[in-house]
């Protein structure tokens, strides 16, 4: 039998002492439902965000799903828009936008993202909703638990788990839905002719959803999620996170309402442990700041709703800062958090810009090189380009090319074929610019060839090549 060694005890609300073994699973983390200000926030903040990633696949917009990522097709259509291989360019600079915000939100406001917006703090809270509407709040959840198997268990365990399996099912088929196209993935499986990968991705994205919010939930934090490690390198003194308030608190100690505790050297905390039993990470937010904390700022609810009841100043625990809990004030117009700020606007003013002038039309330009010029029985020279090009818009065109070069040039084009380009399709076309041997004065000099759809004129490509001549 290996040893047991403690690492640190712990105290639940009945005054019992537990010994946390090393290399031993946490336990069950049993959530107290509470109601506040901070998990109103939540619900609001929450919510949205749900509402768009379950809805907007079924979404359609000129014909298309309104976000698609169309892999096989390497197409990406994002509303009005289709992106291709070719504005990889684009996505980088996203996420680097996004690690700016990251870096700037959390030296203002801590790890709100974690506590409000995370995925895994969502999803495990609608977990947790499931566990309280089959299985009753925390202290019956507890009791259930504990309790031998009989019907009743049955029916509430197996309540519980097919919410979860449903949630699950619901959050896979939206997310393989972006990839696979959400009408044709329901249908498909409902008629089983899905593709066997698509199958395959809606089996494991439930899985790992039923997984991963029933059963990890608190451990994906803990352990797993790589911002809980680097988060200090972004706070500062000023930096707004959930603290308990030491000084007004301590010493705790249970006590009646009416009693005078300060007489008796005692602070305002009374020891009820709800800051710890509603924490959804399971820990002690008295303690001090710790990497686990979200900031969900569910024990900042808990401990106000207990200081309603005893008729105390609200704020023993709140969101605030390292200078203010020291007798100073939080400075919020400080240099790194300026810094951040304006970086940040400034890439996302440039990365908005570079996305509303971007035309749906990219076209390229190949000089042929086996044929560099050569002489016509009419007089004329003649060179041949190949024209590519990519129509990412999400209707079809027609498209004209004309040559525009230097004065006193009169050019001539030819095409084998016309350019009626499909949405997403990369058409290559062949053509014959010809020029007057009499008129050319260099051997070779710079000409500019345009393309441009006959239906929407502003959808243009310009390209710069040159065209040779004889010696």
């Amino acid at each position: 039998m290996s040893e047991r060694i403690p690492t640190r005890e712990e105290q639940d609300g009945d005054g019992e002492v537990r010994y946390r073994m090393l290399y031993e699973s946490d336990d069950k983390v049993y959530i107290r439902h509470i109601r506040g200000v901070f998990t109103r926030i939540r619900k609001y903040t929450g919510l949205p965000l749900l509402l768009a990633f379950f809805f907007i696949p079924w979404l359609n917009i000129d014909g298309h799903q309104a976000v698609h990522f169309d892999l096989p097709a390497r197409q990406f259509h994002i509303l009005w828009a289709t992106f291709g291989p070719q504005d990889g360019f684009l996505l980088a600079w996203l996420l680097i936008i996004a690690a700016f915000a990251l870096f700037a939100v959390t030296t203002w406001l801590g790890r709100v993202w974690c506590g409000f917006t995370c995925p895994q703090t969502v999803w495990t809270l609608m977990f947790i909703w499931a566990e309280r509407v089959c299985e009753g709040d925390r202290s019956k959840r507890m009791k259930l638990d504990a309790a031998p198997w009989s019907v009743e268990k049955v029916l509430r365990k197996s309540g519980t788990h097919g919410i979860w399996l449903l949630i699950s099912l619901a959050t896979a088929l939206a997310f393989v839905g972006y990839f696979y196209g959400i009408r044709d993935l329901v249908v498909d499986l409902a008629t089983f002719n899905a593709h066997p990968q698509g199958a395959f991705w809606v089996a494991f994205f439930t899985f790992a959803t039923y997984m991963n919010a029933g059963f990890l939930r608190e451990q994906v934090c803990k352990y797993m999620c790589p911002y809980a490690r680097f988060q200090s390198v972004m706070y500062d003194k000023d930096t707004l996170a959930v603290y308990y308030d030491a000084r007004r608190g301590e010493a705790r100690g249970p006590r009646k309402k009416n009693v005078d505790y300060k007489a008796q050297g005692m602070g305002d905390c009374i020891d009820c442990y709800w800051c710890v039993q509603v924490c959804p990470v399971d820990i002690d937010i008295r303690d001090g700041l710790q990497f686990e904390c979200i900031n969900c700022g569910l024990c900042v609810d808990a401990c106000n709703s207990v200081m309603d009841k005893m008729e105390y100043p609200r704020g023993l625990i709140r969101f605030t800062s390292e200078d203010e809990l020291e007798g100073a004030k939080t400075r919020f117009a400080r240099p790194r958090l300026f810094g951040y700020a304006l970086v940040l606007l400034l890439m996302v003013g440039l990365f908005s810009l570079e996305v509303l002038t971007r035309s749906p039309v990219q076209a390229e330009v190949l000089r042929d090189r086996g044929a560099r010029m050569y002489r016509v029985s009419q007089g004329l020279v003649q060179n041949v380009y190949t024209v590519k090009i990519n129509n990412m818009d999400q209707k079809p065109h027609e498209f004209t090319i004309r040559i525009e070069g230097k004065e006193g040039y009169d050019y001539s084009l030819r095409m084998q074929r016309g350019a009626l380009v499909n949405p997403g399709e990369i058409y290559s076309v062949p053509i014959r610019v010809s020029v007057p041997q009499q008129q050319l004065k260099e051997t070779k000099h710079d000409i500019e060839i345009v393309i441009q759809a006959k239906d929407a004129p502003e959808l243009e490509d310009r390209h710069k090549t040159v065209f040779i001549g004889p010696k």
